[in-house]
């Protein structure tokens, strides 16, 4: 039975060069995806290295029938930074707020989209958010089912739709120092893009050996890939209207076309997990923050 949900692309966590976000655009452009949210959210530091393609993507997605937003960053800090965000509504797009400080820069009154790197933990946010413009929430990933339910109940009763993270490794912190520049033993200035060397995070492990993190440049990310495979009946009988995908550097089209057809009702979320497990960065999935002991469970069988 298809589920009343569809599919958003989240901005590129990751640090690629312009020839692999061209490439990545495009191909996107003929997944079956609603929406893409594109721009730098992590580090301001990467974007001249390709921002020259977001207008090409953005035509090109536009083009494809998906709807566009623009995101901000997740730490402004900068008078640059601060700088950019203000340049965020001359572009024309929805923007997707993952600090609030960028709602300075939004007229009262002009829609938005909040992303999941805002702390949307209860009700009264998400309506003090509605009331100040916003039309689309993606919600925290650690949240669990009980909560989910509650801010979708809310979502549909504000006219706010309600996304849950779907895929992806889980964005869990941000910081003002880069780990991947301490890692090679260079200054945050001088870390010569060192974070582009691992195109979805770098595996970070305890002591003892044991899978732990990952680090993307100024980023903390779960060392597993969360998967809603198995949860998405649950989301979506909660009244989720989206789940996010997280961009990835290799089979990325593939994986929206699998979420797809899960949510078309021709593919089992079993069936979806065995073919999303060999393609998780990190080699794990999870689920364990909407329904489980722990963020990294996973629901399904391992193995």
């Amino acid at each position: 039975m298809p589920l009343p949900m569809d599919l958003t692309v989240g901005p590129n966590l990751f640090f690629w060069d312009a020839e692999a976000v061209r490439a990545f655009y495009e191909g996107l452009a003929a997944t079956p995806v609603a929406r893409v949210v594109l721009g730098e959210v992590v580090c301001s530091k990467r974007l001249p290295f390709w921002q020259d393609e977001i207008p090409r993507a953005v035509e090109t997605l536009l083009e494809a029938g998906k709807e566009v937003a623009v995101t901000s960053l997740a730490l402004v800090t900068l008078p640059r930074e601060r700088r950019m965000t203000a340049d965020l509504p001359g572009t024309g797009l929805p923007i997707e707020v993952n600090d609030l400080t960028a709602l300075l820069h939004i007229p009262e009154g002009q829609p938005f989209w909040v992303g999941p790197l805002v702390n949307v933990y209860n009700e009264g946010t998400l309506r003090w958010l509605a009331a100040r413009g916003a039309t689309r929430v993606c919600l925290p990933p650690e949240l669990p089912l009980a909560s989910i339910r509650a801010l979708a109940r809310t979502g549909r009763d504000l006219g706010v739709a309600v996304e849950v993270w779907g895929h992806g490794r889980v964005p869990l912190a941000i910081s003002g120092r880069c780990y991947h520049a301490r890692l090679h033993d260079r200054p945050k200035d001088a870390c010569l893009f060192v974070c582009g060397e691992d195109p979805d995070g770098r595996d970070v492990e305890t002591l003892d050996g044991q899978p732990f993190l990952a680090v993307n440049g100024v980023q903390t990310l779960s060392q597993s890939t969360a998967s809603m495979a198995l949860q998405a009946g649950a989301l979506a009988e909660a009244g989720v209207a989206s789940l996010r995908l997280s961009p990835q550097s290799r089979d990325f089209a593939d994986i929206c076309a699998g979420y797809a057809d899960l949510l078309a009702g021709s593919l089992p979320g079993e069936a979806l997990a065995r073919r999303l497990a060999p393609l998780a960065p990190g080699g794990r999935l999870s689920d364990g923050f909407v329904n489980g002991p722990s963020g990294a469970a996973w629901s399904g069988p391992h193995g």
